[in-house]
């Protein structure tokens, strides 16, 4: 079981509070111009590192409780990636679960991106992209990723599986010396064990240097 915990974490992060399709006010655009705008949101941003504490629950067997600290490094145009100090072996596929959340210049690279219309998401219109894998997998079937068009943040990103489990990751922003930063993460993991994760992030320092290493090491 514990085995299964990290396969479904180490693939990545269900759409929560989503209704049908809907005619807006929103026009359409492509998926590339969706993602460049979230990579445009900081545009005197380039680069910063914080610290990370996560907390998890499993709500199934075996009812492990790991808490995990690390940094988040980000460097412009679209390098990201969440370091942990120490990961337990059943835990080591959460790394994957960070950086895939918060890296959408990275989408396209293993991914088909492609624009699916609006929706209505907590009660506003909102971009929604499919990320799908270019080759086919007979474990993940695809993506969803929820962008709020009044700050090009993503809110969301929904994992779903072709057994029917779904990981999502809902993400809360909050202001940082003018910059629009991450403040909150909230995974639900319903995908052969059920479990939820917490992380916040603080000790923002901003543009600041960092080297390439940091991101090619951890990847």
């Amino acid at each position: 079981m514990i085995a299964r915990l990290t396969l479904a974490l180490a693939l990545a992060p269900g759409l929560l509070g989503l209704s049908a399709p809907t005619s807006s006010s929103l026009h359409p655009m492509t998926a590339a111009a969706i993602v460049n705008k979230m990579l445009d949101r900081n545009p005197g941003l380039t680069s910063y590192r914080a610290r990370v504490h996560v907390t998890t629950r499993m709500l199934s067997f075996p009812f492990l409780s790991p808490t995990l600290d690390g940094t988040s490094y980000y460097k412009r145009p679209s390098k990201f990636v969440v370091v942990f100090d120490r990961v337990p072996a059943y835990a080591a596929g959460f790394s994957k679960i960070f950086n895939n959340v918060g890296d959408p210049g990275a989408w396209s690279k293993d991914n088909v991106v492609s624009y699916a219309g609006t929706r209505i998401w907590s009660g506003r219109q909102v971009y929604m992209l499919t990320v799908a894998p270019r080759q086919y997998s007979d474990i993940l079937a695809y993506a969803h990723a929820i962008v709020d068009p009044a700050t090009w943040e993503l809110v969301e990103m929904t994992w779903h599986y072709r057994d029917g489990g779904t990981i999502s990751m809902r993400q809360w922003y909050r202001r940082e010396n003018g910059y629009d930063v991450l403040s909150e993460q909230s995974a639900e993991i319903n995908f052969r064990v059920r479990a939820s994760s917490h992380a916040t992030y603080a000790n923002y320092q901003l543009n600041v240097p960092i080297s390439n290493a940091v991101f090619t090491g951890a990847k």
